[in-house]
């Protein structure tokens, strides 16, 4: 009987191998000596796939992988490790199925928690952007023990129940045969590593609340409502080798006199009857201080004035949008004398000489009321 190989040297690794690079190292060579990708010898191919998985069974489980280190392949003997060379490849295949299919995907490190807060701009800010400063509570790495959890001048043990790789295989029997399930240990959560002498300021959890300031630079022409994304400023994972990101949503308060459409601004100012007939220079409020425009004479009611680029700019181009303003004619609501008069006399003027849309309005007017209109 021909003597068993080295399973490191079967999968072409170390022995300091993490499970993820086990598992990527399988992968590999298993789709390289499979029958139906392989094109050389198929009995040889048949033998290699077969000791592939006998490697990978073994070295993929803590338990296993531990008696072999420290044994070889007489510490394996009754473990319950198959002997591929009698099975067939439809056992074979179906654990091979089971590895390279989702409940054998690599489980990768996850990311610390996003966090979420809020800042207030004006619409002057929105105009140019700023830079804001934040201040939030966060949960970050313990600086007494650096996140490991442990008292300073110790550190964590290696789990007793995966033997420090973080993962426990679980072998469950399916239809096709036996399948191979690995989770995250649920002693250690991963870590490959316990704390039994915790640090005193964080009672060994490696995290505590710190106080956070952060200055966070708003582009200009964002909106109410959109988030800005800061990329690493949300928590740590449990290892601290990702952090989450921090979510700052933008709230933008009401302008005084500005109302904002898409990158354009309105503005709505209220004129004299005067100022409307006869025309005038009226100063009116812009995003970057009050300005001049003219009013021409016969300024009709709602007519509407732009003051081009006074707007915001846009989030992607940059270009600036334009001002409207509209014009509201007032009508006042109490005379003097004086006024009463000039207007009266006003009034004998217009009734002498109709304009030419007054009296088209009034003949269709008149027509209507008499029954002639068609």
């Amino acid at each position: 009987m021909a003597e068993k190989r080295d399973y490191y040297e079967v999968l072409g690794i170390k022995r300091n191998t993490a499970p993820g690079d086990i598992k990527r190292a399988y992968r590999r060579l298993a789709l390289k000596f499979h029958p139906d990708n392989y094109r050389g010898d198929k009995d040889e191919a048949e033998r290699k796939f077969k000791d592939l998985a006998e490697a990978y069974e073994v070295l993929s489980d803590p338990v296993k992988r531990q008696r072999y280190d420290q044994y070889g392949h007489e510490g394996l003997r009754g473990s319950g490790v198959h002997d591929f060379n009698t099975m067939g490849f439809g056992d074979i295949f179906s654990m091979f199925e089971d590895i390279f299919g989702a409940s054998g995907q690599r489980r990768g490190a996850s990311r610390g928690l996003d966090l979420e807060t809020a800042v207030e701009l004006t619409l002057e800010q929105v105009a140019t952007g700023v830079d804001q400063s934040l201040e939030f509570q966060r949960m970050d790495l313990c600086d007494t023990c650096g996140g490991g959890g442990s008292k300073p001048g110790t550190s964590p043990q290696k789990c007793t129940t995966c033997g420090g790789y973080g993962e426990v295989q679980q072998q469950m029997q399916g239809i096709f045969g036996m399948s191979v399930r690995i989770t995250a240990c649920p002693q250690c959560r991963g870590k490959g590593t316990v704390v039994k002498d915790p640090c005193g300021d964080c009672k060994g959890t490696g995290r505590r609340e710190k106080h956070r300031l952060l200055t966070v630079k708003i582009p200009p022409g964002v909106h109410d409502g959109q988030l800005v994304r800061i990329r690493g400023e949300g928590e740590p994972n449990e290892n601290g080798t990702s952090r989450g990101d921090l979510h700052v949503y933008i709230s933008v308060t009401p302008h005084p006199f500005l109302t904002r459409r898409r990158d354009d601004v309105i503005c709505r100012i209220p004129i004299t009857y005067t100022q409307a007939a006869l025309g005038g220079i009226i100063e009116v409020p812009t995003l970057t201080g009050p300005e001049n425009i003219d009013i021409p004479a016969g300024t009709q009611n709602g007519q509407v004035i732009t003051m081009v680029r006074r707007g915001l700019p846009n989030a992607r181009t940059g270009r600036p949008g334009d001002e409207h303003v509209q014009v509201i004619i007032e009508v006042p609501k109490k005379l003097t004398t004086k006024q009463r008069e000039l207007l009266e006399q006003l009034a004998e003027t217009e009734a002498a000489n109709i304009t030419p849309d007054r009296k088209s309005f009034f003949d269709k007017l008149k027509d209507y009321f008499s029954g002639d209109e068609d």
